[in-house]
């Protein structure tokens, strides 16, 4: 696939403990981009942070949480990448989806030996 020039970034943001049909929310949502064809995806575990109910969720030992922010980073075509987004925010009960325009400076892989 070639993707090069302005695409579009999808940030999603859940927590760790989410789920989506008795699996992980962060794995399904990237199991989803992947049979849709879209270009790529990440999941970042984070070590702090909170959201819309203002509970914070830590690394910490004093408050230690089961639940840490997950990140899921998508980039593709614009068009490509909104058409996707309807089932995603169907998948998200808490959390935050934002989209950003980027430019793409290199996406390649080595050739496999």
């Amino acid at each position: 696939m070639k993707l090069e020039g302005q695409v579009l970034l999808a940030r999603i943001y859940i927590g760790e403990s989410d789920t989506w049909h008795g699996r992980p929310l962060y794995e399904a949502i990237v199991h989803l981009l992947r049979e849709r064809g879209l270009a790529g995806a990440t999941v970042i575990r984070g070590i702090e942070g909170f959201g819309a109910r203002q509970h914070l969720h830590t690394t910490r030992i004093l408050s230690l949480t089961t639940d840490l922010p997950i990140l899921i980073e998508a980039v593709d075509q614009e068009d490509r990448l909104r058409a996707v987004l309807p089932e995603i925010d169907a998948m998200v009960g808490d959390g935050l989806i934002t989209l950003e325009k980027v430019d793409v400076i290199a996406y390649r892989a080595t050739p496999s030996s």
